[in-house]
């Protein structure tokens, strides 16, 4: 794996950077905001990811840790690929990021190309409680309660009880919002199941 890079650079443009390190160039994507702040034959330093396809090996960078943690947790998001969470961070900083998901906001990651509502409401189900640690700088938001926090359970639960993904999203996603701060996994599944409805019940898959 390589983590990081130290190099001169040999390339810019808008959406990636070529590092010399060692005679070797290593070619790095980024965000407009990374290349905009360098310039050719600079020294850079870049945290880096090594994501692995059947087809390429493509190296992405970022100037913080706490960047490269987030792009490493939008990417286990259903739906969400490597140039998808990489436009998110070119247009949400980290804490606009952890803000977004606290307040159960999916807004700002609709506006994202490349994403669409129903990535948006999954980024924001499936980060819940994660960001805190890696985006600190995020503001605390009053009122979200745990209910965000516990929703991946309950929406494992209803996938559990025969419940697709993007149904039991999309209840869980319409019930924590207005939850109570105390809410439990199972008060929140009842509430989903309540939301959904047994005539509306459908074979998983579906």
């Amino acid at each position: 794996m390589i983590s990081s890079l130290r190099g001169r650079a040999l390339h810019l443009d808008s959406e990636s950077v070529i590092v010399d390190v060692g005679g070797v160039g290593f070619a790095v994507a980024v965000t407009p905001q990374v290349a905009r702040e360098f310039h050719v034959g600079d020294e850079i330093v870049l945290h880096t990811t090594l994501i692995v396809r059947e087809d390429a090996l493509s190296l992405y960078g970022f100037r913080g840790r706490e960047e490269l943690s987030v792009f490493t947790l939008l990417l286990s998001v259903s739906g969400v690929g490597p140039k998808s969470a990489l436009g998110v961070l070119a247009s949400l900083t980290t804490g606009q990021i952890a803000d977004a998901v606290a307040a159960e906001d999916d807004a700002p990651f609709r506006r994202v190309s490349g994403i669409g509502p129903k990535t948006a409401k999954l980024i924001v189900v499936q980060l819940a409680g994660k960001l805190t640690a890696v985006a600190p700088n995020a503001s605390p938001v009053s009122g979200s309660g745990s209910g965000g926090a516990l929703a991946p359970q309950v929406v494992a639960a209803l996938v559990a009880l025969g419940w697709n993904e993007r149904v039991s999203t999309e209840a869980v996603t319409a019930v924590v919002a207005d939850a109570p701060a105390s809410a439990t996994v199972p008060a929140l599944l009842k509430l989903a199941l309540g939301h959904l409805g047994p005539a509306r019940t459908e074979p998983r898959g579906v």
